[in-house]
């Protein structure tokens, strides 16, 4: 069975490569401004003078602008192109890192990180769509995963690189410096970067304003696949993007009572294992499209158990082999996130790819959010009681298994129905 999702299928090749890597470059940048502020949470504290729930408004803030951009970025996609959106994603982003290096006080501060958001937004739904515009579709799993590997590469600098930088040059050089690299990536990508490959020019269709957008979002939420992608990414990202994002550190620092350094090492421990799992997962989706939902769900429940594990652990502190075993497990949460990608993609044709993945994407943001705020909460409520904060994760766990094993039944019979279809097409092409 063809799984091409364009006329005559992108042949992929080196210029592929060459071109859908201007786009990953542009994904891996913003993921280094995102996940700065994960490394700098003790830090930005002090420099605004600002209690956990306030601390935790940045992050929020940022979570809720991405999330809230993801359906109008998928449209805009599907609209204007991959390079147009791209672009204006590089110039957002770049701004608000600058603007959070130089900001002076704390409302500035969470305006600049709302701007980022916003160019944040608009980066990895563009370089799933470059993907689908550029490589055969039965790439399209391994080439999603190798974009999330590579944004997780984006965190590993973060980790390694902006912490030191903040210890070594301090706060506005670190954050001023690395703003460099959105310059870099924003000449790169209006020298090189092209929408599709000549002759596989997207078929055009009408846009009619209003009505236009209403038809392009509830064609795609009708797709039972659609909303499962949506629930399998709310319910797998989130845990490590809390931990990585915001207060992971602060966990390991505050309640473990492990000094930078070493927390520091252990927040790269998720990166890495995050980095291999996604190769590993990449490969068996594309091999075993019936591995999928076995995969999300069973890294949701090794999440639950080792966060239940390490809250629980008797005593003051877990043990480090604990906190290993916990950090390695996070690294599965990413890929895993991944997987609702290979639900909604192949429900959706592909003028509706950009606003499709935008819904499946706000899943695990809306989670993070959600959970971010919940932490800081519960934080301040309870004398920074990490055990009892910590504890919401299994909550938003709970309300996203519902749903996925409300959905599946549905998604398994429309692709079922799909296959059926296609084979009877095969059957009647004239030769």
């Amino acid at each position: 069975m063809s799984t091409a999702t364009l006329p005559g299928d992108p042949p992929g090749g080196r210029r592929a490569i060459a071109v859908w890597g201007i786009g990953v470059a542009v994904y891996f940048v913003a993921v280094i401004f995102r996940t700065s502020l994960g490394v700098a949470g003790l830090d930005a504290a002090d420099r605004f003078h600002v209690n956990a729930s306030a601390l935790s408004t940045f992050s929020i803030l940022q979570l809720l602008v991405y999330a809230g951009m993801q359906i109008p970025v998928g449209l805009l996609v599907d609209r204007l192109g991959t390079k147009k959106v791209l672009t204006i994603g590089v110039l957002l982003f770049t701004a608000g890192q600058l603007g959070f290096a130089f900001s002076p006080s704390y409302g500035t501060a969470l305006a600049s990180r709302a701007l980022l958001g916003c160019g944040d937004a608009m980066t990895f739904i563009s370089v799933l769509r470059l993907g689908t515009r550029w490589f055969p579709a039965r790439r399209g799993p391994l080439v999603a995963q190798l974009a999330g590997l590579v944004g997780m590469a984006g965190n590993l600098v973060s980790t390694l690189v902006i912490a030191r930088l903040l210890h070594g040059v301090g706060w506005t050089a670190a954050f001023a410096g690395s703003a460099l690299a959105g310059v870099v990536v924003l000449v790169l990508l209006l020298l090189f970067l092209k929408d599709h490959p000549e002759g596989h020019d997207p078929e055009p269709f009408p846009h009619q304003g209003a009505a236009y957008v209403r038809r392009q979002i509830a064609a795609s939420w009708r797709e039972p696949g659609t909303r499962l992608g949506m629930w399998v990414h709310f319910t797998t990202q989130f845990p490590a993007m809390v931990f990585l994002l915001l207060w992971g550190l602060p966990f390991l620092v505050e309640a473990q009572g492990l000094s930078r350094a070493t927390a520091g090492e252990l927040l790269t421990l998720v990166v890495l294992s995050n980095m291999m799992v996604g190769l590993v997962y990449g490969q068996i989706v594309a091999r075993h499209h019936t591995a999928r939902l076995p995969l999300a769900l069973g890294t949701v429940a090794a999440t639950a158990v080792v966060w239940a594990g390490t809250l629980a652990y008797p005593g003051d502190r877990a043990p480090m082999w604990v906190l290993i075993v916990l950090c390695t497990v996070l690294g599965a949460c990413g890929p895993a996130s991944m997987i609702g990608f290979d639900f909604a993609r192949p429900a959706n044709p592909p003028e509706r790819q950009g606003t499709a993945s935008g819904i499946t994407n706000m899943g695990g943001f809306v989670a993070s959010m959600t959970t971010l705020l919940a932490i800081g909460v519960l934080l301040d409520a309870t004398g920074d009681n990490y055990r009892v904060a910590f504890a919401a994760v299994f909550v938003l766990q709970a309300v996203g298994l519902s749903q996925i094993f409300r959905l599946r039944g549905r998604v398994a019979r429309r692709e079922r129905e799909r296959l059926v279809a296609s084979r009877v097409e095969t059957v009647h092409v004239p030769a």
